[in-house]
């Protein structure tokens, strides 16, 4: 932390058991080249309030039961009201044992909980990035979508002059500017390129206000529905991640539906496998976590999600 620069220290409480570990994993393995990194145990980004920027870093206190934000820069000047946006990205007012009572009372799901008893729903520090990052990501993997997000930020991103974090010097791409930037090879077919231009429009126009701090989710949800190329599961996927919806539940994944194939080969398809879903309720965006979290466990990658 530069000596010359103003900062502020917050120290955000949550309930334990907390599973530090594969949060930053899952935010690790999803970090969007020069924009977010996660290094030394701690998530760091670029960060804009009302005007003012700086530097954000989420680290976990060594001692006590809180995580530990670190903001430098002018931005620091909001610290208070920076609360709460940080305590929703990192999932601080969930109740795990409230959550874990329900899904570990599940057969499939109680060795899910016993061997990750923490496990939290990763959010999002601006709803817009991550509708850019599921469009993106359809129907490749996390790899393949992380590389083409970094390639966005460098055609439609914005870099930031004397920055000291040289993995977190660009600011993500306006909506205005990513619904206007020429995205030729690109490395996404034409159809999805005009599905992530069309939902930048119509962000940048007001007509889905995304991260509004006032705007209805299920208002949200029939906007976003109604744009071309984003389906049911982008939708739920936003809604875990940015709206902290706990029972959302994006049931035509891959991943979870293999997953619960794999338990029970007579239920294949979404329609199959949501009575046996609806057991979950009303914390099956958690579930959801578990099963990813059991496949990127296996695969000791960032898979699932």
């Amino acid at each position: 932390m530069s000596p010359s620069q103003p900062s502020a220290i917050l120290e955000l409480p949550f309930k334990a058991p907390f599973d530090w570990p594969r949060l930053l994993r899952f935010f690790g393995g999803r970090a969007t080249p020069g924009v977010e990194a996660v290094t030394d145990g701690a998530y760091r980004r670029a960060i804009e309030w009302l005007g003012d920027s700086g530097t954000l870093s989420v680290s976990l206190h060594p001692r006590k039961r809180c995580l530990v934000a670190t903001i430098e820069g002018n931005v620091s000047r909001h610290a208070d009201a920076l609360a709460a946006p940080i305590a929703r990205m990192f999932d601080l007012h969930a109740e795990p044992r409230k959550i874990a009572a329900v899904l570990a009372a599940d057969p499939w799901l109680a060795p899910l909980v016993e061997h990750a008893p923490g496990l939290r729903v990763p959010g999002a520090w601006s709803g817009f990035e991550l509708v850019v990052r599921a469009i993106v990501g359809q129907q490749v993997s996390v790899k393949a979508a992380t590389t083409i997000i970094g390639r966005l930020v460098q055609r439609a991103g914005e870099r930031i002059a004397g920055h000291p974090h040289e993995h977190t010097a660009w600011r993500f791409p306006t909506p205005a500017a990513l619904a206007a930037v020429d995205l030729a090879k690109i490395g996404m077919p034409g159809k999805r390129v005009a599905a992530l231009q069309g939902f930048a429009q119509a962000v940048a126009s007001g007509d889905v206000p995304l991260d509004s701090a006032v705007a209805d989710a299920q208002y949200l949800r029939a906007a976003l529905l109604a744009l071309p190329g984003i389906g049911p599961w982008t939708v739920e996927y936003v809604a875990m991640r940015a709206w902290r919806d706990a029972d959302a539940w994006p049931g035509s994944d891959l991943v979870l539906m293999q997953s619960i194939a794999a338990r029970d080969p007579l239920l294949v398809r979404p329609a199959q496998q949501r009575s046996r879903t609806d057991a979950w309720r009303p914390w099956r965006a958690y579930a959801a976590m578990h099963l990813w979290n059991e496949v990127a466990d296996r695969a000791g990658a960032a898979r699932g999600g």
